[in-house]
């Protein structure tokens, strides 16, 4: 008979480390009356079994167990994400124990310490938002502005996945900052840890019934798949009630159990005590429209019109995935590949089943190889299909053919179509500090105004009336906010992730590296004569994780060791190829002998208009290595003219420092201006 723990089991039962999960055999409905949406036979052997057994629910040892990474035994004797953390909260250490140091991530925290310290250890809390669309109300981002000047570092950080990260929390004020966010309507459940993440869509505010349905269904499967057994509560605000609704078809969607996906009487119907295999990432879009990079995603949702615009279903991807590991050829970056359309009143029921195809078959001995990346590649797309089609209870229709993808920043100015703009602002690396910090809590406070986080690190100001227009871009100007066609065209599309000195996993820099690394590439341009407009999407990470995506870059920079990388090239700037690795261990120093000689090839072959992951692709990485061993240098050009800038002291200074705000010289700046202006009237787009 199968045992299921429940929240009242008591704590000697939940600490048996014997207990072991066995293979998994199959799920059955409750009963066969409840097939009601035009159900599919189960599988004869699964029909045929007595005993219903699931990855989350323990059962007895039987002659054969099954080997469990640590963390699967810290969610089994965890009450349900509660303990140690709830006992661990209590004590005076600055720091958590082992065991709560993972189940805080399902928290929306993560145990950090400076790396760069030496002697003792002083840790912090690393708080990351739950922001589904990347939407954040007036009072949510005046909040975790508050926060981070009160118990961060000062700093916010807009991250790949439309959230907020907060950093330099002490445990002494976590409470304090989690009720804060909890009770201003944000939330951090489920940021982190094996559970479904935040779930993406475009940010541009666009009224348009495509957009506007993509949203909600993010919002839809956000709501779907957020734990409901009240640990958060209960130790961030005392198991206070905080007041929220859900639509109707949310509720249904998460209660059936017509097809065995769900564990009844658990306080956690869809994940039961062990949750999902590892983390879980969803985006939703509209076609043409790639902004949330949604191949790299466990799930990709597309909405499907009709000729008239009219949402009619969803197409579905499944099995994208960024991480690897360094020298494990095992592992592996993927892209999601497609598995079904489905009309538009199954989205929920559709994803749910493929939430419980991998929460019942991925692979929970291993964290490397728990991803459902890793159980699409093993059975096969054909496979998956079958399974998750026993728990949806239909077959997917075929897939729906798509436009071309492309990638959309929504920088600048824009209409939203209710006659109101927004306008999108880049930020490098997602990092708001110092002056821009200051100046955009102004702007945001004064016009209160609604914002939302793009996936590739920038923020978008909402709901702006026609008459704000001028003094909002004048004053964001000023703090080093500028309008896109004055920001370098190398760091509109360039991300990278945090890496040193908080992050655990960090081999090398990342964010602090990037500004450097690209005023190189620029340099490199220069040097081999390309023009200014011309750029190539960089992404850069300090470790093999994947969190910038690097995977998809055409130049993707992998930490492999100190002030040393791995070079990634191949991918494209509509995030539709996957990258290969080109060469290991390249030193920080010695990036000019790899890229000049590449771009310098790129601009003498390339074909017309051809991009340089494209280039890369069909030259070959053989012929390329060549190239490089080859290098004696770019042919020289003629002199260039040493014009100067700046006729006074007074424009110098202005100049100056604005320049410092975004870690540029004045001449760099300036001429980065004039190229734009240049540039923009040359090509009919001046203002």
């Amino acid at each position: 008979m199968t045992t299921s723990f429940g929240a009242a089991t008591t704590s000697a039962a939940l600490k048996d480390a014997k207990l072991q999960i066995p293979n998994f055999h199959g799920l059955r409905p409750a009963t066969a009356s409840s097939l009601t949406r035009n159900a599919l036979p189960l599988p004869s052997s699964t029909r045929s079994l007595v005993i219903t057994r699931a990855v989350s629910t323990p059962v007895q040892p039987e002659t054969t167990t099954v080997k469990r990474s640590k963390v699967e035994i810290f969610k089994e004797q965890s009450n349900f994400i509660r303990y140690p953390l709830n006992e661990d909260m209590l004590t005076d250490a600055p720091n958590i124990s082992e065991a709560a140091t993972q189940l805080i991530k399902f928290h929306g925290s993560y145990q950090q310490y400076n790396r760069e310290e030496r002697g003792s250890r002083s840790y912090s809390f690393m708080i990351r938002t739950k922001n589904p669309c990347g939407k954040v109300s007036n009072q949510l981002y005046l909040t975790m502005d508050d926060l981070a000047d009160q118990f961060g570092i000062g700093t916010l950080r807009l991250t790949t996945r439309q959230t907020f990260q907060l950093h330099g929390v002490l445990k002494k004020d976590l409470k304090t900052v989690m009720g804060t966010i909890i009770r201003s309507m944000g939330s951090t459940l489920g940021a982190c840890g094996d559970l479904n993440r935040n779930v993406l869509a475009p940010a541009a505010p666009l009224v348009r019934k495509d957009y506007l349905l993509a949203q909600q269904t993010a919002e839809n499967i956000a709501a779907l798949l957020s734990p409901q057994s009240g640990f958060y509560y209960d130790i961030w605000v005392d198991g206070e009630k905080i007041l929220s609704s859900e639509p109707p078809e949310v509720v249904q969607a998460r209660n059936d159990n017509s097809h065995g996906t769900n564990f009844p009487d658990s306080p956690e119907p869809i994940y039961g005590t062990q949750f999902l295999p590892r983390k879980f990432k969803i985006a939703v879009t509209v076609p043409t429209d790639n902004s949330v990079d949604v191949l790299t995603n466990d799930i990709g949702v597309v909405v499907v019109t009709d000729e008239a615009g009219e949402p009619q279903g969803y197409n579905i991807y499944v099995g994208g995935g960024m991480g690897r590991t360094h020298r494990v050829e095992t592992t592996f970056p993927r892209l999601a590949e497609p598995l079904g359309y489905v009309p538009k009143e199954d989205i929920l029921y559709a994803v749910k089943a493929i939430v419980v195809t991998q929460r019942e078959n991925g692979r929970r001995d291993d964290r490397r190889y728990s991803r459902m990346k890793y159980l699409i590649s093993s059975w096969g797309i054909e496979k998956f299909r079958s399974v998750v089609e026993q728990y949806y209870g239909k077959k997917f229709e075929p897939f729906r053919v798509l436009p071309e993808w492309e990638f959309k920043s929504y920088l600048g100015w824009h209409e939203q179509g209710d006659g109101k703009l927004f306008y999108g602002l880049h930020v490098d690396n997602g990092r708001i500090g110092g002056k821009m910090k200051k100046t955009l809590r102004e702007v945001i406070e004064k016009y209160n105004l609604n914002v939302r986080i793009t996936p590739n690190q920038n923020i978008i100001l909402t709901d702006v009336r026609s008459s704000w227009k001028r003094p909002i871009t004048t004053t964001l100007a000023q703090a080093g906010l500028l309008q896109p066609r004055f920001v370098d065209p190398l760091n509109i599309t360039a991300m990278a992730c945090p890496a040193f000195p908080l992050c655990p996993l960090a081999i090398t820099e990342a964010e602090r590296g990037i500004p450097d690394i690209l005023k190189r590439i620029r340099a490199v341009f220069d040097k081999v004569g390309l023009r200014y407009s011309e750029s190539v999407v960089v992404r850069i990470t300090g470790c093999p994780n994947g969190c910038a995506r690097p995977y998809m870059a055409e130049l993707g920079l992998v930490g492999d060791g100190p002030n040393s990388y791995q070079i990634w090239l191949g991918g494209n700037k509509k995030q539709t190829s996957l990258a290969r690795s080109f060469m290991d261990k390249v030193k920080l120093h010695d990036l000019e002998k790899v890229l000049e000689p590449l771009f310098y090839y790129w601009k003498q072959r390339r074909q017309s208009k051809e991009s340089f992951g494209d280039f890369t692709n069909r030259m070959g990485f053989d012929k390329l290595k060549e190239h490089i061993e080859k290098w004696e240098g770019p042919v020289v050009a003629p002199s260039r003219h040493n014009l100067k800038l700046f006729a006074d002291k007074e424009t110098y200074d202005a100049m100056d420092e604005l320049a410092k705000l975004q870690n540029k010289s004045a001449h760099q700046l300036a001429m980065e201006i004039i190229r734009n202006y240049v540039a923009s009237n040359q090509n009919g787009k001046g203002e």
